[in-house]
């Protein structure tokens, strides 16, 4: 891939090179960003303090397909709290390392494409890496679905972690999914359409949304509902083995991805329980 430069000399993007991200770039543009965005959705992101000095995974339920809109949430208050320190390198697919604008941009911001060997020289500068392990599969789960945590029993997460000997920092969100309504996510057709094969993808949801009501596929152009977005950072988690062995051992790696799902699910559940409690409180108090 080659872009001009400013000398008119072609120039090449390296979609898995550390120096892309821009940290005045993210100075001018996190938090602007971040506070319109808590403010529009009245977000609260808790437990920022739990986030750790040095290279830590950060593992995310994945939420309004590729809108994601609540990873600049989190990261505005990360920064706000911690500084660069707290602000992780972004597994990618391969589509957003492709698309010309986008690959730019999310490249500026940290966002490179997802490889092991990615993660492990992130890891080894002593930074952080942010990851969605359910992916697709998670961002375009139903409407119906929307506090369930979806990682389609995906354990690659965990045996990063292990290898790497990096601890797992759980981050939860509550309310992102509800910015629109996924009536389906629409696997068969993805599988009839060999989508897993072209382009790993699994899911091809059917959406209702503002203002292009249903379309099929991730909507092109959203307004989202102001969905109230509770977020939490979880406790580090660390485990008792680690290493190459451990990252092998496939009944450990499962034993530790129930633990990290498992607590997900609890603290996901709890985050919706809050959010009816606060809305049913708020109508009472309007009626």
């Amino acid at each position: 891939m080659t872009l001009p430069s400013r000398d008119g000399r072609a120039r090449t993007f390296d979609p898995d090179s550390l120096s892309n991200r821009n940290p005045y770039l993210i100075d001018w543009l996190i938090p602007p960003i971040g506070w319109a965005l808590t403010k529009y959705f009245r977000a609260e992101v808790r437990g920022v303090e739990r986030i750790p000095k040095g290279a830590a995974l950060y593992v995310g339920n994945h939420n309004m397909i590729t809108y994601t809109l609540d990873t600049g949430i989190f990261l505005a208050e990360a920064y706000k709290v911690h500084g660069m320190d707290a602000m992780p390198y972004a597994l990618q697919h391969d589509l957003g390392v492709v698309a010309p604008v986008l690959r730019r941009l999310a490249a500026f911001a940290g966002g490179m494409r997802a490889s092991k060997e990615n993660a492990r020289r992130v890891f080894a500068a002593g930074k952080k890496v942010l990851t969605y392990p359910g992916g697709d599969l998670d961002a375009c789960r139903p409407f119906r679905d929307r506090d369930k945590i979806v990682f389609g029993g995906r354990t690659g997460y965990i045996k990063l972690a292990l290898r790497e000997n990096v601890p797992v920092v759980p981050v939860v969100a509550a309310g992102a999914q509800a910015v629109f309504y996924i009536l389906s996510d629409m696997r068969s057709l993805a599988k009839m359409l060999k989508l897993p094969e072209r382009f790993r993808i699994s899911a091809w949801p059917l959406t209702l949304s503002m203002p292009l009501g249903i379309t099929l596929g991730p909507p092109p152009l959203l307004i989202p509902y102001p969905s109230r977005i509770l977020m939490e950072v979880m406790e580090p988690v660390r485990f008792d083995r680690s290493g190459p062995e451990a990252a092998a051992d496939p009944a450990y790696v499962r034993e530790c991805a129930d633990r990290v799902e498992s607590a997900m699910q609890q603290t996901l559940t709890l985050l919706a329980l809050e959010r009816r409690q606060r809305s049913r409180r708020a109508a009472v108090k309007a009626s």
